[in-house]
């Protein structure tokens, strides 16, 4: 099982992203700050329906966080799990705010954030999937109140499912936060334990490391990689196991 992680930054490098996924051909993807329009067609983006398409994958899972207008169609912006395998469960928790179907980045809250969780049957046990974007706070990656509290309830809710764990995500957190420790003390933070300084690309002046994958006792890791092709301002990541 292959597993890839990234947050695409709104789709601005389609080509790219989607010859990415087809080098590395993953079973599973976790993407973040996706956008999903009706009919396809995102003239400065590409959207989730073309990536699907264009990578041929038979499963994904949309879960927005909200909704907007482009040239009178409606759109809308969040996480995407895709999948070669039948999803046998799909599962949205609500972790900041609700969502909201018109959104104006002038006067809306942009923090909007939700856990997706999707499980696949692997070897015969079933394999949960999770995929977040992280509660963001201006200027620096050390969290505050409200990060704490919605890492601690996915370390809660993890920690609660049986059989094989994986969760991914741009966290917006570096690897050493106190929020991120709550996730820390359930899962393994391969990012952490490989100790990654960055993932993020030269695209951004950033060069914290805020996108993880973790596992839980239960996965047999064979590899971990933190790629360096430019697809967004993130790196993405792949597990394998």
């Amino acid at each position: 099982m292959k597993i890839l992680q990234l947050n695409i930054w709104g789709g601005r490098l389609g080509s790219q992203i989607i010859e990415l996924i087809n080098k590395e051909k993953p079973d599973m993807v976790c993407l973040q700050e996706v956008i999903n329009i009706e009919g396809e067609g995102g003239f400065f983006f590409t959207e989730l329906n073309k990536i699907k398409s264009s990578t041929g994958f038979e499963y994904c899972d949309f879960d927005p966080s909200f909704g907007f207008n482009v040239m009178r169609r409606k759109a809308q912006f969040g996480l995407a799990t895709l999948s070669t395998l039948p999803f046998t469960k799909t599962t949205t928790i609500a972790t900041g705010l609700e969502y909201e179907d018109d959104f104006d980045v002038l006067d809306s809250d942009y923090n909007i954030r939700t856990l997706q969780h999707t499980v696949v049957e692997y070897l015969g046990q079933p394999l949960h999937l999770l995929n977040h974007h992280g509660h963001h706070v201006p200027g620096h990656k050390d969290g505050d109140a409200e990060s704490m509290r919605q890492c601690k309830l996915i370390a809660d809710y993890v920690a609660g499912l049986e059989g094989q764990v994986v969760l991914c995500g741009d966290f917006n957190l570096n690897a050493d936060s106190e929020s991120l420790e709550q996730v820390n003390l359930k899962l393994t933070n391969h990012v952490k334990e490989k100790n990654i300084l960055t993932t993020r690309t030269n695209l951004t002046h950033k060069t914290e490391a805020c996108d993880y994958i973790f596992t839980n006792s239960k996965i047999d890791v064979k590899e971990f990689k933190v790629l360096d092709d430019i697809v967004s301002d993130h790196k993405a990541l792949t597990i394998e196991f």
